[in-house]
């Protein structure tokens, strides 16, 4: 299988599309559960000409039991079939034999291919495990470097003795990996504003995932700084899936198609300017 990157890059290209579309099925979204699972596949199955990617948050899928991880491989199933790239976003870290195992459960086998977010905060080290996996089945990891969330300056905004902060340190380690083959991203908040051209300077080639818009109040077009350069994927979830709170498929191709033309039309004013 092709490299996630190279397939999320090509899949933008051919469809012009940044939007990743985000999957948190909620049990208060549907009738019953048997909606859930049904309403949830044929909204990644109708929106996927919309999407560069799509994104299961695997937390609403476990919260579900057994039933949520059957859905899960139904929705990678079904996603491998459509050639529509998986970013599993679990958000693990660990270190030793635990972060190999999470490695080999997310990123092989019938997972291969996909993508996963990480964090760093067992140190660097604990992130290779990851990256390595990745590298070897075509997968991609996107390490949390500026979060969405505001409590995110509690740890990642501390000042480190040496100078920076330490999401500085992290977009450091991240370069480095970068540097050497690895398949890195970086989770940068599209709620960040004007800090987000920092960080697309600081990497300037690095793919970033962009989480934020729609329900946590971010806006489109505060994204132009993380276009210019680099892979910029908008992940949405609730505002899609639930736009009214409850699926509704027509509402979901609506919204989705709306928050489409909206990230389109950032990036192409973003874009540098052509050579003569």
């Amino acid at each position: 299988m092709r490299p996630f990157l190279e397939r999320v890059a090509q899949r933008s290209a051919a469809l012009g599309t940044h939007l990743c579309l985000g999957v948190d099925p909620r049990e208060e979204g549907h009738r019953d559960l048997s909606a859930l699972y049904r309403e949830t596949l044929e909204l990644v199955e109708r929106a996927a000409t919309l999407a560069c990617c799509v994104k299961p948050q695997l937390a609403f899928f476990e919260l579900l039991g057994a039933v949520g991880l059957e859905l899960l491989g139904e929705l990678i199933d079904l996603s491998n079939r459509i050639d529509l790239p998986v970013l599993l976003d679990g958000k693990r870290g660990d270190i030793g034999s635990t972060a190999r195992a999470y490695a080999r459960a997310w990123l092989s086998g019938s997972r291969s291919g996909c993508a996963l977010t990480v964090h760093p905060y067992l140190g660097f080290e604990a992130l290779l495990p990851f990256t390595e996996t990745a590298e070897q089945q075509g997968g991609a990891v996107f390490a949390l470097l500026k979060t969405s969330n505001p409590g995110n300056q509690d740890l990642q905004g501390q000042r480190l003795n040496r100078g920076g902060t330490l999401a500085d340190a992290v977009a450091g380690e991240l370069a480095r990996l970068a540097r050497a083959g690895a398949p890195v991203g970086a989770v940068v908040g599209a709620t960040l504003g004007d800090e987000l051209a920092h960080w697309r300077e600081a990497l300037p080639e690095m793919a970033f995932l962009l989480p934020g818009v729609g329900a946590q109040g971010a806006e489109v077009a505060g994204l132009a700084p993380a276009f210019p350069s680099g892979m910029a994927i908008v992940p949405i979830s609730r505002a899609i899936q639930y736009p009214e709170g409850r699926a509704d498929l027509p509402a979901s191709l609506l919204a989705a198609t709306r928050y489409r033309d909206a990230v389109e039309a950032v990036a192409r004013r973003s874009a540098p300017p052509r050579a003569c």
